[in-house]
């Protein structure tokens, strides 16, 4: 009997077989410790099947000669000259600053505006005082306004952040104030027939019931914050996504266009990710209605 065979009675005698030299049960424990590992990378794969297909096409088409590569770059291309854009260090430059200017414009806004919807949603007189205001200053389109932006605040930086707190102002004030007067008033009478003070009400009934359509108005304001401070960045930048894509347009260097487009969208994607991150533990009793 050779000697694998005597391990093999020995491990069944004492009642502990092995499964591909494993116990059972500590198979069967990594396997499920691995489960939602796997649910996840299936679920991300699931979602992405378009994108990856769309970038396959990308990397196909001039390479098949149906379109002319000078113009439309392969996409494999277009991540090698993000490469040397990153080795450069001129990518971090130009990311960084974008990512200071829409952040910037982007939290002043949410910490000027929100509130000021709130009181406008809570008090009607003052949203009928204001309200064509908000209509004209809204219809009016943010980048019509960079000239007189950059006349009256040159051509730097404030010029550029101010833009992005403009172009965020409407969709925030417009959600917020929307929010409020949304509340149910079954809820606003209860609480106020349980007692509940003006700073309870506005803590425990008014801000949870409208969070959900508030955060609705914030991410709409980052998309717009990306869009508009991606024009102003192309009118008199010296750095930012913005002059990374109109300077390799002016100079021909067509891959590091395409990339500067693509790192937009990837820094869109992100405030995203981040804001619905944010949403969904501020949330969490959404969940469980």
């Amino acid at each position: 009997m050779s000697s694998l065979e005597m391990l093999s009675l020995l491990e069944l005698a004492q009642g502990r077989p092995l499964i591909h030299g494993q116990e059972p049960d500590r198979a069967f424990s990594r396997w499920e410790a691995l489960r939602p590992a796997i649910g996840r990378l299936v679920a991300f794969g699931k979602r992405s099947l378009l994108v990856l297909a769309l970038l396959a096409l990308w990397e196909a088409v001039p390479r098949l000669g149906l379109a002319d590569p000078a113009f439309l770059p392969p996409f494999s291309d277009v991540i090698a000259a993000g490469w040397q854009l990153a080795q450069s260090g001129e990518l971090y430059d130009d990311v960084a600053a974008s990512l200071l200017r829409a952040l910037s414009g982007f939290l002043i806004s949410v910490a000027l505006i929100v509130p000021l919807g709130l009181v406008v949603g809570w008090y009607a007189r003052l949203g009928d005082l204001l309200n064509q205001f908000i209509e004209v200053c809204r219809n009016t389109a943010p980048l019509a306004l960079l000239p007189v932006f950059i006349l009256l605040l040159g051509i730097g930086e404030v010029s550029k952040i101010t833009m992005v707190i403009y172009s965020c102002a409407w969709p925030l004030l417009l959600n917020t104030i929307a929010a409020v007067k949304q509340v149910d008033p079954l809820l606003v009478k209860s609480a106020r027939t349980m007692g509940a003070t003006p700073q309870q009400l506005f803590r425990k009934v008014i801000l949870p019931a409208a969070l959900p359509t508030i955060f609705v108005g914030i991410r709409l304001a980052s998309a717009s914050a990306m869009l508009v401070l991606v024009a102003s960045e192309m009118v008199g930048a010296k750095a930012g996504l913005g002059y990374l894509i109109i300077y390799s347009q002016y100079s021909f260097l067509i891959p590091q266009m395409y990339f500067g487009i693509l790192g937009i969208t990837v820094v869109g994607l992100s405030f995203n990710a981040v804001l619905e991150a944010l949403e969904s533990r501020l949330m969490r009793w959404k969940a469980a209605v």
